[in-house]
């Protein structure tokens, strides 16, 4: 990884009129909750922010931002970064070979550790749609 990619955390973006905003899923399957720092036409003030529910098809498009690498040859996904380094989440399918990368799991087949940032490669943020 090199200092000119700072990881970032994973979130929805969707892009409504002409903003794009965080968004979140839900509260039902077809709606989408977008948030503002600044006050938008038909958002509602909440707690030092703004927010609109709105219905997925009223979007242009929503994607999913996550942090994606490699941690010993194996796909990962960066959570978080802090002086010890990166927390990773294993993006594999063998939870024999996640344990023997020293990740822990977290869940059911869920594996996270934290490792120096150098020995994350291919760094890169990912844009996922969702459908």
């Amino acid at each position: 990884m090199n200092d000119e990619l700072t990881p970032v955390a994973s979130g929805f973006i969707a892009r409504f009129g002409e903003h794009t905003l965080p968004a979140a899923l839900g509260p039902d399957s077809d709606q989408v909750v977008l948030f503002s720092e600044d006050e938008l036409d038909g958002f509602e003030a909440a707690s030092g922010y703004w927010r609109r529910e709105v219905r997925r098809d009223e979007l242009e498009w929503l994607v999913l931002i996550r942090t994606v690498g490699a941690f010993g040859g194996e796909p990962c996904v960066v959570l978080d970064e802090d002086d010890d380094g990166l927390h990773i989440a294993y993006l594999g399918h063998s939870g024999m070979k996640a344990e023997a990368l020293g990740y822990w799991m977290v869940d059911h087949g869920a594996y996270e550790v934290v490792v120096p940032r150098e020995e994350v490669f291919s760094i890169r943020v990912e844009r996922v749609p969702v459908p």
